[in-house]
């Protein structure tokens, strides 16, 4: 293998070793580093055939089998609407293998698709963090994450917000959460949706916004419990595994009990962002009337 990278996702480091004509996506590039000590190694290697897993059959969905052998897993890849597998991933005693059929080269350069292979969600769990489907902005050197199942309008916020409020748009659809010591941080993460923003940039996450359509702009802040119920479903959890499963659980009851949650009823307009900017920033607000009214 002649080619050996580094890569940092977090608090994750890992090596990737493989062939010089495999070539990584723009974004995932992003995240090499130099100088770390990886936690975890990846080969990768192309095969003219895609092997049969090893292990008990625990996971089918179109685009994923999985299989559990003991402790390690393995998972044949697939892409929906496309008949067979692109790739098998699979974990050895110190290492995972990834064998990716060459045929399917062309598959690579999609961003979701090329992070697949390296399963980085049961990483993440390991480093306390955790993937949540969100417009993630900066402002103020805060993060402001936009959460909500897609099409609703999350990186259409974060735009108005860049528009309206000078933020900066770190990336459209995708954020990694890590708890660090007694905060959480928003974390830059290599796929980013249709959007097309992926900056690898951290920062202390302020709050998180669960989005709604609405023909009248309104926000609330809501409780630990309604907003567990609403943000769970955007968060990346293989449920098959439940211990991992019950990990993300805590990890997101943990998130919600340092981090405000709020519900933003909202139109494409600069009043959504006038709406949220004042629930957000109550005493700026409130010094800018004072400062009015003694003019």
């Amino acid at each position: 293998y002649p080619m050996h990278r580094l890569f940092k996702l977090g608090g994750f480091c890992f090596a990737a070793d493989h062939p010089d004509t495999l070539v990584f996506p723009p974004n995932f590039l992003r995240f090499e580093t130099k100088d770390v000590q990886p936690a975890y190694f990846y080969t990768l290697r192309f095969v003219k055939s895609i092997p049969n897993p090893v292990g008990v059959c625990t996971a089918v969905r179109e685009d994923l089998i999985v299989y559990r052998d003991g402790e390690k897993e393995s998972r044949l890849l697939g892409i929906q609407g496309m008949l067979g597998f692109y790739a098998l991933y699979r974990e050895l005693d110190t290492h995972a293998e990834v064998m990716i059929a060459e045929d399917c080269r062309g598959c690579l350069v999609f961003d979701p698709v090329f992070a697949s292979l390296f399963a980085l969600e049961r990483r993440m769990l390991q480093k306390d963090s955790f993937i949540l489907h969100s417009a993630y902005i900066r402002h103020r050197g805060r993060a402001i994450l936009f959460s909500a199942p897609s099409g609703t309008g999350k990186s259409t916020q974060a735009s108005l917000w860049a528009q309206y409020a000078g933020a900066e748009i770190i990336n459209g659809d995708r954020a990694l959460l890590q708890k660090v010591q007694d905060c959480w941080m928003a974390r830059g993460w290599p796929v980013c949706g249709t959007s097309g923003i992926c900056q690898n940039a951290d920062a202390r996450l302020s709050a998180v916004v669960l989005l709604r359509q609405a023909k009248k702009n309104a926000v609330r802040r809501l409780s630990r419990g309604e907003a567990f119920l609403r943000l769970y479903g955007q968060v990346t959890v293989n449920r098959w595994d439940q211990a991992e499963s019950a990990r993300v659980l805590d990890a997101v009851e943990a998130l919600l009990r340092r981090v405000p949650a709020f519900l933003l009823d909202c139109t494409i307009s600069e009043e959504a962002v006038d709406c949220l900017y004042e629930a957000l920033y109550p005493a700026t607000v409130a010094e800018t009337v004072r400062l009015r009214a003694c003019l």
